[in-house]
């Protein structure tokens, strides 16, 4: 008895320990990338910290491009900022420039650089104003935009001629608290423009710039909400919460009724089962095959990877999760998700490790370092060839969605010597830890022949079911992430973002054993991998929204179209790995709750 005791006490000492880890991570991550105020306290006439950032078509988030690809003024040497892990992911290449906006002191019509723009300059700043490019720049840590130029159409009775314009000055209002920077903006004046129509050299092209100082009660720690408030208007907003609420009503009421159907119909199985004066009645459907249902599914390796890469994924999110609640991540912080993404995935490798070990282990004592390798690679490896493949397609198109060769020679050092390790790790103690398999009936040495089940009992039709449910719930917040990925709308609003994951968990876990219920009713053992398929469908929905959402946007173009395709291919692989875990396990709950009621014969 005490030997059992310490075998139970050292899985939950693991557990405890893993908790302790993530917490000093996230920890960690808190102090690199928070902001503290003091760091951005000037006096009249300080320096504030002023970037260029990259320009791009607005249609198309995902490729941009240096800013100083476009022949803009440039200061001898340009000097790139040294950027984080996630600014770099993330597409962002700051660098110095020549604008000068001390703090609280104004200007009017400052002169920037006077140059002769040649005729392939002008050609690619056509190109540019063609192709609606905008321009991004940070200033004090907030970001500010405008647009590159503008393009007129003059009609007139005989011809239809289109002017292209760029504009040459651009207004800075800056707004101030004490001795802080809360808000700035940057307008493309349209009454001082260049006419590039046509290809023509112009001589003493002068670039200037105006700066205007304001005085404002709004806090630096409330500095961000203008961000939040532009994402999203008051109208919009309103139209969001009765649309989430409603949702919610709907989901509980759906989720109170299966509860009950299952619940009912299952009281009704354990009565007859309970009815010893009919013994045909005794055996429901479920009942007979008490002898097959706990039999190991085939590609045990592989079963095992799936469930520690979506334990891993479900620990990722949670994580995440947490440091938005502690305000470490918040709209525009610069790089802080991808950051914190790179960070947390890495280190939860020890988590996949230990899931699919422990999981495997319970089995078979041989074989567990297979799984763990499996769990390695099952989703880091297709993660890795389409970011390959997009980042090819980058270079050839030189945007900055393109990985310098140091950063992705730093992601291969954390994969190889940090990631890699702590999932060997995990395994080690997985398999050291281990624990047998509590199965309430013994399997029979030879499976049980599987009667003919009709087509709504099959797999295809039950994957529809399970994934049809969940998706119809998270769609419009689905909708909002999309916009926020691949548009300009930043998603402001994490709490009603994670009760929607939570209800997301909640309803996959639910229909799994509502659907598992039915397959074991019409004696059909092979649920293990039904399970995992059934929970994990609803990615394909969301694959399939991904491209409705694209093609109703105006993305265009090959680089757009790869990194697009790509990575929310990898966004709803994740989740196919993260729901199919979380249905299994609530699928196994369950059938273990039910031959335990049942004494097996």
């Amino acid at each position: 008895m005490a030997a059992s005791a310490t075998m139970h006490s050292k899985p939950l000492l693991m557990n405890i320990f893993q908790v302790l880890l993530l917490l000093k991570t996230i920890i960690l991550i808190a102090q690199s990338t928070s902001a503290l105020a003091n760091n951005h306290r000037y006096n009249v006439g300080d320096h504030v910290p002023f970037f260029v950032n990259k320009v791009g078509p607005l249609n198309n988030p995902s490729e941009t491009y240096q800013y100083y690809d476009l022949p803009f003024c440039h200061p001898d040497p340009v000097i790139q900022k040294k950027e984080t892990i996630g600014e770099v992911l993330n597409g962002d290449r700051l660098a110095n420039s020549l604008f000068e906006l001390n703090f609280r002191e104004g200007n009017i019509r400052k002169t920037l650089c006077q140059k002769k723009l040649k005729v392939a300059e002008i050609a690619k700043f056509r190109n540019a104003v063609i192709r609606d490019f905008y321009f991004q720049m940070y200033y004090d840590d907030l970001p500010l935009w405008a647009y590159v130029g503008k393009v007129e159409e003059n009609r007139t009775l005989e011809q239809k001629r289109t002017n292209y314009y760029l504009f040459t000055h651009v207004q800075f209002d800056a707004v101030y608290n004490d001795n802080q920077v809360i808000e700035i903006q940057a307008l493309s004046d349209p009454n001082h423009v260049l006419d590039i129509t046509e290809d023509v050299e112009i001589d003493d092209v002068e670039f200037t710039y105006s700066v205007n100082w304001n005085v404002t009660s709004v806090k630096f720690e409330n500095r961000m909400d203008k961000y939040s408030k532009a994402s999203l208007t008051p109208i919009r907003q309103k139209i969001h919460w009765f649309s989430f609420i409603n949702s919610i009503v709907i989901i509980v009421l759906l989720m109170g009724f299966l509860t009950l159907l299952i619940t009912r119909h299952l009281n009704n199985d354990l009565r007859k089962c309970s009815n010893i004066d009919d013994e045909e009645d005794k055996e429901v459907g479920w009942k007979h095959i008490h002898g097959d249902v706990f039999r190991c599914p085939p590609n045990m390796s592989l079963f095992s990877a799936v469930m520690g890469t979506g334990t891993q994924l479900l620990t990722v999110i949670c994580i995440l999760f947490l440091l938005a609640l502690f305000g470490v991540l918040y709209p525009y912080n610069r790089g802080a998700l991808l950051t914190s993404l790179a960070i947390v995935y890495t280190l939860t490798f020890v988590v996949a490790g230990y899931t699919s070990a422990a999981f495997h282990s319970q089995f078979s004592e041989s074989g567990w370092e297979r799984s763990v390798l499996l769990t390695g690679v099952l989703y880091a490896g297709p993660l890795f060839a389409t970011v390959s493949i997009v980042n090819t397609v980058a270079i050839a198109k030189g945007t900055t969605a393109a990985l310098p060769f140091g950063t992705i020679l730093v992601v291969l050092l954390l994969y190889l010597f940090l990631a890699m390790p702590l999932l060997a790790f995990g395994g080690l103690i997985g398999n050291r830890f281990r624990s047998d398999f509590s199965a309430p009936c013994a399997t029979k040495p030879y499976p049980r022949e599987i009667p003919p089940l009709a087509w709504y009992r099959k797999t295809p039709c039950q994957m529809f079911i399970g994934g049809l449910l969940p998706f119809s719930a998270i769609v419009l917040q689905l909708h909002h992430v999309y916009s926020s990925i691949w548009g300009y709308k930043m998603y402001t609003l994490p709490g009603i973002l994670f009760i929607t994951f939570t209800i997301l968990v909640v309803l996959t876990a639910i229909l799994s054993i509502v659907l598992t219920y039915v397959q074991l009713s019409a004696e059909d053992h092979q649920w293990w991998w039904r399970s995992v398929l059934c929970g994990g469908s609803t990615a394909v929905f969301m694959f399939g929204y991904g491209i409705f959402f694209y093609l109703r946007s105006n993305m265009d173009g090959l680089m757009q179209l790869c990194s697009f395709m790509g990575y929310n291919a990898c966004i709803c692989y994740a989740f196919f790995l993260l729901l199919g875990s979380v249905s299994f396990r609530a699928s196994l709950i369950f059938v273990r709750f039910v031959y335990r009621a049942v004494k097996s014969e």
